[in-house]
């Protein structure tokens, strides 16, 4: 019997990263940057006044104080977006706007909360240091210099910074494409009026969930009977030109687990025995000339779910440039006692709050009511009898329930 780490490295031996594109930054969100991204231009790309206020000579104030303000003419206004060049007098200020190019001689800015707000002559309540509330040319950003590091996952903040600095295009590995195939000529589609001993088939839809919430694609879904011409067909040729092929059910002991048995005899997939509750029927390889990989999980609803964030999000993570131990993983309280799986891994599904976790509900594998209202996995070691309350776990996040990992 494997352990979960075995397992778990078996399946990453299958995959490494995918190759670059190229890609608008305004398309680029979620993707993971292939390579460094240097700036176009400086930011700020021009001195400009970090306040609404006056632009002023700091020499020309010297001495202003509240009960003594200095009086000085005021020549005009620079708006944010003012394009033309404004020069400033000695002796006279003009109104300047946060953002706004400052004029040639201006030194300071005298927020405009320090004055009486005039707009022909404005009394000054304070005296200026140089420098002060200016925003300086490459302040932030110089021209060239690196803004974001390869291997990051672009957020928001990223695309704003590099849109900023001017970066029109960005190397991002492409997003893995990923076939999902359930079985059973027991599963009818969502919505189908149920016959006797017919079941929806959720993990379909389940599982194409989880691939979009890790951000990959979802290049087909693939529904096979339990025959294995038709389960031959498909391998010989998948739909959807995948990166990765994940299957669900007919992986375990039964007489008509038609998966183990095609792949058995076809070879490139191996199926095991892997030391973890739920989810203990495991299988990965790879198939065809080109070396597809397949990763074929169990058929209950929970373990194929379980299964996934331990064996599949990882090698989905490499496939798409990122760090598959940086995880997100992290540890907790047990807020209550519950038991586990002597000589098995137990992935306690579990509900997060302020640091303490508890049980979600039922665990056993087909125990969907439960799997809902969970945030977080308790990755519970073989050799822990029993959780007791206060013990310490390490939790992994579930999809949607991500701690900040990258």
């Amino acid at each position: 019997m494997r352990t979960v780490a075995e397992h778990r490295a078996a399946v990453l031996a299958l995959v490494d990263a995918l190759p670059a594109e190229r890609v608008a930054i305004g398309s680029a969100l979620g993707r993971v940057l292939a390579e460094d991204v240097t700036a176009a231009v400086d930011l700020p790309g021009f001195d400009n006044s970090a306040m609404d206020g006056y632009a002023v000579r700091a020499a020309d104030l010297v001495g202003a104080a509240a009960g003594a303000p200095v009086v000085l003419p005021v020549d005009g206004d620079v708006a944010a977006g003012d394009t033309a060049r404004h020069v400033l007098a000695p002796g006279r200020t003009l109104r300047i706007m946060t953002g706004a190019p400052l004029p040639d001689g201006c030194d300071a800015v005298v927020p405009v909360e320090h004055t009486d707000g005039g707009a022909a002559q404005v009394a000054v309540r304070v005296a200026p240091v140089e420098g002060a509330h200016l925003r300086h040319r490459g302040d932030d950003v110089h021209a060239g210099s690196v803004v974001v590091r390869a291997g990051t996952r672009l957020g928001p903040g990223h695309v704003g910074l590099v849109s900023a600095a001017n970066v029109a295009e960005v190397a991002v590995r492409r997003r893995p494409r990923v076939t999902v195939v359930s079985t059973g000529d027991e599963l009818v589609p969502v919505g189908s009026t149920l016959e006797h001993g017919q079941i929806v088939d959720s993990n379909h839809l389940m599982l194409r969930a989880l691939v979009e919430a890790a951000g990959a694609e979802v290049a087909a879904g693939v529904h096979l009977r339990d025959d294995a011409d038709t389960v031959r067909a498909f391998l010989a040729a998948p739909d959807g030109d995948p990166d990765l092929v994940i299957t669900s059910g007919g992986v375990s002991m039964g007489v008509y687990d038609t998966v183990k048995e095609v792949l058995t005899a076809d070879g490139g997939v191996e199926f095991v025995k892997v030391a973890m509750r739920p989810g203990m029927p495991q299988g990965c390889g790879a198939v065809g000339a080109s070396g597809l990989p397949v990763v074929t999980l169990p058929g209950n609803p929970v373990s194929s779910f379980v299964s996934f964030h331990v064996f599949v999000l990882p090698a989905l993570r490499r496939m798409a440039g990122l760090d598959p131990d940086a995880d997100g993983r992290f540890e907790a309280v047990a807020a209550e006692a519950w038991p586990t799986a002597p000589g098995r891994a137990e992935m306690t599904r579990v509900v997060e709050e302020d640091g303490r976790v508890r049980p979600s509900g039922g665990q056993r594998s087909h125990v969907l009511g439960a799997l809902a209202g969970a945030t977080a996995l308790a990755m519970v070691p073989e050799d822990v009898a029993r959780v007791e309350a206060g013990d310490t776990v390490v939790c992994l996040p579930l999809l949607g329930h991500h701690r900040g990992c990258g």
